[in-house]
């Protein structure tokens, strides 16, 4: 009896487009409207409650951004520890830093120039009906010593808790724990550069440090994989939760405001991407896996991880350096929260009320705009932003509740603003400085920032300035 070798069969494999992250996101992103518009149609319960699919929708959404943001701190404090120790072969660490902050002010002063143009052409306060708009005391409020104050940790790594009375009747309080990034921005660079000065005897730290970013990097490659998961829960809770009709008489502020958040996205940082030699196709097709979960999840803290990863994998930038301009990028690098919107409504403001704004005014917006992001890096949000410009300028400080109706649909496309942003610098100031690597920004995009294979290799760890690869 003879028997006739059978060729193995091949194994089917799934087209590319169903293993592709950026097709994933982008079939969550529809499913999770067409999950959020079914919500929305089946109204709340008889106690006035949401309905079972939108709880489910948002607590996926939420959960998913607490993951993210469980990542940060760990993240943060290895990754800065880590590229501070590399500096011993670094000699340009110094003007890395000034090129960073020198850049970010740029770009925030092209943006809020963009908000006064667009606030004063439009006129969107003066289109508002007054009957439907209603004035409130802004829930915090940012000041400049809030900055001087934030820079000094609380405790090691600036972990802290917020609460807000639940109910006024029982006095009983809702605690939430929070951390302030600037502080852990801080305390980790303050041991970094212990260790590096310490030298030998700090080699078995070094050491630990490393290995546990190793780690971390392996548990974040999991947690980004979710992204898709997250991204339908949060955009189908956002859909249940504001509706079609929510701008109301707001309608021309919200124009107003995705008008500018546009031309900065789609005009002026393509410009800056082609005056600087690089291709516009490949800058987006980098940043956008983090530009998507930007806008679903409303929080460039949240995004951080994954902005950090696509600005290291995609973009090229070294990651000694990337490890220190984005985290720094997520709470003082805010073109949507801290430039566009400010300036936008802070005009609004001001037409609401029949106030004159002086071109000294005008300039007190720009220059909050600026350097003001800082001031409310330990509480990094555009409405705190808004309530520093609106002091500065001497604006009714009620005029924030007038906005907080579309805040959250303003949020998402500030945010993903912002987050273009953070990834942009660090590529804009490492190829400046000769430490882009030019052949991985311009490399296919086949899922790289999504994979852990090189997560031990030192790939982007070197910053000593080289000729950049044509």
């Amino acid at each position: 009896m003879s028997t006739t070798a059978q060729a193995p069969t091949a194994k089917r494999r799934l087209p590319r487009w169903a293993t592709s992250f950026g097709w994933q996101i982008l079939a969550a992103l529809v499913l999770g409207v067409v999950l959020g518009a079914i919500a929305l149609s089946l109204g709340k319960d008889g106690a006035g409650n949401p309905n079972g699919l939108q709880v489910t929708l948002d607590t996926i959404g939420s959960k998913y951004v607490s993951l993210l943001k469980a990542a940060v701190v760990p993240l943060i404090f290895t990754a800065i520890v880590s590229s501070i120790v590399g500096l011993r072969r670094v000699t340009n660490a110094a003007r890395l830093a000034g090129q960073t902050l020198l850049w970010f002010a740029i770009t925030a002063l092209i943006a809020v120039t963009i908000g006064i143009v667009l606030g004063i052409v439009i006129q969107p306060g003066s289109a508002a009906a007054h009957g439907e708009l209603k004035t409130g005391d802004p829930y915090t409020v940012g000041t400049w010593w809030n900055f001087l104050a934030g820079l000094v940790p609380g405790n090691f790594l600036g972990l802290e808790v917020r609460g807000a009375i639940a109910d006024p009747a029982t006095g009983a309080l809702d605690l939430a724990p929070n951390f302030n990034v600037l502080q852990v921005i801080i305390v980790s660079a303050a041991i970094g550069i212990a260790a590096l000065k310490i030298g030998e005897k700090a080699e078995p730290f070094i050491r630990v440090v490393e290995s546990a970013l190793a780690i971390i990097q392996k548990v974040l490659w999991w947690i980004i994989r979710l992204a898709p998961i997250g991204t339908l829960g949060l955009i189908g809770n956002a859909v249940a939760e504001y509706g079609w009709s929510t701008m109301g008489s707001l309608t021309w502020f919200v124009v107003t405001i995705y008008i500018g958040l546009a031309l900065v996205l789609f005009v002026v940082y393509p410009i800056l991407v082609k005056t600087h030699g690089f291709s516009i196709k490949q800058y987006y097709s980098g940043v956008w896996p983090a530009v998507q979960l930007a806008f679903v999840s409303r929080s460039s803290i949240g995004t951080l991880p994954l902005t950090e990863r696509v600005t290291e994998r995609n973009l090229g930038v070294p990651r000694g350096y990337a490890s220190f301009a984005v985290p720094l990028g997520a709470t003082t690098k805010m073109d949507g929260c801290a430039a566009i919107y400010p300036a936008v409504a802070s005009i609004f403001i001001a037409q609401f009320f029949g106030l004159e704004l002086s071109l000294t005014q005008y300039l007190l917006i720009v220059l909050v705009s600026v350097v003001g992001s800082a001031a409310t890096a330990g509480t990094t949000g555009a409405t705190v932003m808004l309530t520093l410009t609106l002091s500065t300028l001497g604006l009714p400080l009620e005029g924030v509740g007038l906005l907080l109706a579309v805040d959250p649909i303003l949020d998402m496309g500030r945010t993903a603003v912002n987050v273009a942003g953070q990834a942009l610098v660090p590529a804009i100031v490492a190829k400046r400085e000769g430490i882009l690597d030019l052949d991985l920004y311009n490399a296919p995009r086949n899922g790289r920032a999504f994979d852990n294979d090189d997560a031990d290799s030192d790939r982007g760890a070197e910053l000593d300035p080289e000729p950049a690869k044509a």
